[in-house]
């Protein structure tokens, strides 16, 4: 058998070891220098955040000194450290997520419903005048009618059920998906209709190449401001009847004498509602890049 041939490993130098040195040295400075922007870079982060908050931060810290101090409105509205304990007990028990799962699913289903009728409705409503003429006066009647108001009519046909709590939510928003589609559809350049039909098109291309770029804008607007009359519609309808979500977790503190669980309600209802907007100015801003300059 052939043995293995002798590796001889080399000692370094003293030259070799004081240049590694001299590198180790070298970059000592520069990635403390990094350390140092990286550091500087969060701090300036976290004062703007302060400095554009203060008020905010603020009104805080004087709900949280007076509510520490007067033992009568500790009770009606605790500190803000309390209700952070309350979040942290709800969260413990798995209550709060529950509850942001039940209303997110409702809002969900609620807006897709609303979208599939309101969009093919409103440009409809825009695009043919007969239609338009005909219907007008049934979406004029129906739309003034708060949605809280069906909220007696929807327990009798659906009970109180997830059922009950969509259908409010579908009425909120549908309406404003409707008017702003009609109007966005309306809106559109003639004058691009035209040239489209001088080159060729049929209407089902002059539809998804001219009417409904121009008409998305418009269409996401209503889509937005139906999104936020939704979230307020669904928090409405389970304070009145549901057994989940976050209005049936304020009822519930108001019944328990929680007022932490209130608040702790209230806050995730904004926090929520500010996030699905950002979510769909977002997705606006995707889908209509041409719009991102207004």
């Amino acid at each position: 058998m052939r043995s293995a041939p002798l590796v001889v490993v080399k000692p370094k130098s003293a030259t070799q070891m004081t240049e590694g040195a001299s590198l180790a040295s070298d970059a000592a400075p520069a990635i403390e220098r990094g350390t140092r922007q990286r550091v500087a870079a969060k701090l300036r982060l976290v004062g703007e955040v302060a400095a554009r908050h203060w008020l905010l931060l603020l009104l805080v810290a004087l709900w949280q000194y007076f509510s520490m101090r007067y033992s009568d409105l500790h009770l009606q509205l605790p500190p803000p450290s309390d209700v952070y304990k309350g979040a942290v007990e709800l969260i413990s028990k798995g209550l709060l997520q529950q509850d942001i799962l039940a209303s997110l699913k409702r809002v969900g289903i609620a807006l897709g419903a609303a979208s599939l009728v309101g969009f093919p409705l409103g440009a409809l409503l825009g695009g043919s005048r007969y239609f338009a003429w005909s219907f007008e006066p049934v979406i004029g009647f129906f739309r003034p009618i708060p949605p809280l108001a069906w909220i007696p009519l929807s327990i009798l046909w659906f009970g109180i059920s997830d059922s009950q709590n969509i259908f409010i939510i579908f009425l909120a928003a549908v309406f404003p998906i409707i008017l702003n589609t009609a109007e966005g559809v309306r809106d559109v350049d003639k004058q691009l209709i035209r040239a489209a039909r001088t080159l060729g098109a049929n209407r089902f291309t002059i539809a998804f190449t001219v009417i409904l770029p121009a008409a998305l804008p418009a269409m996401f607007v209503g889509f937005r401001v139906g999104t936020g009359i939704a979230w307020m519609a669904l928090v409405a309808g389970e304070l009145v009847a549901s057994t989940s979500g976050l209005g049936y977790l304020i009822s519930q503190g108001r019944y328990l004498f929680r007022s932490d669980y209130i608040i702790v309600g209230m806050v995730m209802i904004g926090l929520i509602g500010l996030l699905l907007d950002g979510m769909v100015r977002l997705l606006q801003a995707i889908v209509t890049p041409w719009r991102r300059g207004n």
